[in-house]
């Protein structure tokens, strides 16, 4: 289950992979991926099952064409570190995809430009359109609305007793959205909601206004 919000007069639907369509742009964004950090655990003796690797394409994959949308943007750390052997996985996602691919470069992104290039993959520092600004650290900047990354955001939800449910979410404050961390090994930093903020947890199936 998706769920709607209207910013500025447009239209966003949040997807429980993470993903949020921009319907005007026809976008699809999606923040910090880091494809190849499953990999560079395994080869440095952690023990991450091998099929967390296909899990990151095959979520891809979903979103992807449950919007079939014009474009996607990823808002920065599509990769973990450096070259490894998710890179050819990435390659072959990129040929199945009729998109036009777009990344906000972020700290994580040091693999050279000219790999993307040779993918049709436009790279930039920030993208600005009608009056919303894209990137992948959160900056707040007059007269823009901010979509960004960087944070993982999570929220913790208290249950019954000493009960506690910690979930990705997405993060919306007066002129900004953090988007949750799309990779399935990445991790989360609570934030605490304040008044005035929207929290929209997500769960393997649904997301879920948060009072």
């Amino acid at each position: 289950m998706t769920q709607e919000i209207s910013i500025q007069n447009n239209t966003f639907t949040m997807h429980p992979s993470g993903g949020m369509l921009w319907h005007e742009k026809r976008m699809l964004l999606i923040a910090d991926v880091h494809l190849g950090k499953v990999s560079h655990f395994r080869k440095h003796g952690s023990a991450v099952p091998l099929r967390a690797v296909a899990a990151n394409f095959d979520q891809l994959t979903r979103v992807a064409d449950y919007y079939q949308a014009q474009s996607i943007c990823f808002l920065g750390d599509l990769f973990h570190s450096s070259l490894n052997t998710e890179w050819k996985l990435f390659e072959k996602w990129v040929q199945s995809r009729n998109e036009t691919l777009i990344l906000i470069a972020g700290n994580h992104d040091i693999i050279s430009p000219v790999k993307y290039e040779k993918l049709d993959i436009d790279i930039y520092s920030e993208f600005q359109s009608s009056g919303f600004l894209l990137t992948h650290h959160p900056e707040e900047r007059e007269g823009f609305f901010n979509f960004c990354g960087h944070i993982h955001p999570g929220i913790r939800l208290g249950g019954i007793g000493r009960q506690v449910l910690k979930l990705s979410c997405f993060f919306k404050t007066e002129n900004q959205l953090i988007l949750p961390a799309f990779g399935t090994f990445t991790g989360n930093y609570y934030l605490e909601s304040q008044p005035g903020n929207q929290v929209f947890a997500i769960t393997k199936n649904e997301v879920i206004p948060i009072q």
